[in-house]
């Protein structure tokens, strides 16, 4: 467990950052962007979280931000430095657990006979806002998978993420008897 006895440490002043092995990166590579937009997905699922959910939610969603911190650390590291340090990664079994619940939770909500608007109940929209983050994640990922190597499950669990978070909204909404906001195509 690491243990920061300073926040500031001055390094990053010229515009780089260090990656867990070590290298310097500049602040706006693609990697450091897509690391910082899952911890902005993991801070949008914590106001969802303090804004209150359902029970289920409640208890699910401090697990996804724990897999989340796992995420930020896998792709932290350049996949050859993976054996040296062996950090916290993302594995298949995360990416099955999050297809569990889309499989648990998607016949209670129901099936999907037109689009939803995002929105309804507050906890259904934060929910929202943190889908839409998680799906500029797995563009982030797919785009440094084509510069560099990383975990291939990185992007396949960012893919269950968006889904799981899209039907999390729905159970919300269900929940709080809040109607679902459909899309008019006729409007």
């Amino acid at each position: 467990m690491p243990r920061l006895t300073k926040i500031y440490t001055r390094g990053g002043d010229d515009g780089t950052t260090a990656l867990g092995g070590g290298q310097r990166v500049s602040k706006d590579s693609l990697r450091v962007q897509l690391y910082g937009t899952v911890d902005e997905l993991n801070a949008h699922i914590g106001v969802a979280l303090a804004g209150g959910l359902c029970e289920q939610l409640q208890r699910t969603l401090p697990e996804i931000q724990n897999e989340l911190f796992h995420l930020g650390s896998d792709l932290c590291f350049l996949e050859e430095d993976k054996l040296r340090y062996t950090p916290p990664q993302i594995e298949e079994r995360h990416v099955d657990r999050l297809e569990t619940l889309l499989d648990e939770l998607t016949p209670v909500v129901g099936p999907l006979e037109n689009f939803i608007l995002p929105g309804g109940s507050q906890g259904a929209s934060f929910l929202h806002v943190a889908r839409t983050v998680c799906r500029r994640a797995e563009r982030e990922a797919t785009s440094l998978a084509r510069e560099e190597r990383i975990n291939p499950q990185a992007i396949r669990y960012l893919n269950r993420l968006s889904d799981a978070l899209f039907v999390m909204s729905r159970l919300e909404n269900l929940q709080q008897g809040v109607a679902e906001p459909l899309w008019d195509p006729a409007a």
